[in-house]
């Protein structure tokens, strides 16, 4: 079985997706409003996990993170500006005024 764990690095201003302990991609972030705003810039899988829904899985557990968190998305990574306006249900994280411009 494989344990699929996503952690925040704060450090590197990260979310990390790991498995089995190996880090296996990432999407970098910069924080804004004080951090209420979480702008996502780029995700990257290893390519030797490409293939397993890691992407997804670091996408889902970071959207959730931040609505439970009270934070807002700036989806400024083409993979999570895509998986917003393909799963409607995270669109309200973005701030509505905001949205036009990632076409949400």
């Amino acid at each position: 079985m494989t344990d699929v764990s996503v952690t925040d690095n704060t450090d590197a201003a990260r979310f990390e997706v790991h498995v089995d302990g190996a880090l296996a991609g990432f999407a970098d972030y910069r924080l804004r409003e004080h951090g209420t705003v979480v702008a996502v810039m780029h995700t990257e899988i290893d390519d030797a996990f490409a293939g397993q829904g890691l992407a997804k899985q670091l996408a889902v557990a970071v959207l959730d993170g931040l609505r439970a968190d009270g934070r807002s998305l700036l989806p400024f990574c083409p993979f999570f500006r895509g998986y917003v306006a393909k799963h409607p249900e995270y669109v309200d994280l973005v701030p509505e005024a905001r949205r036009a411009e990632f076409d949400l």
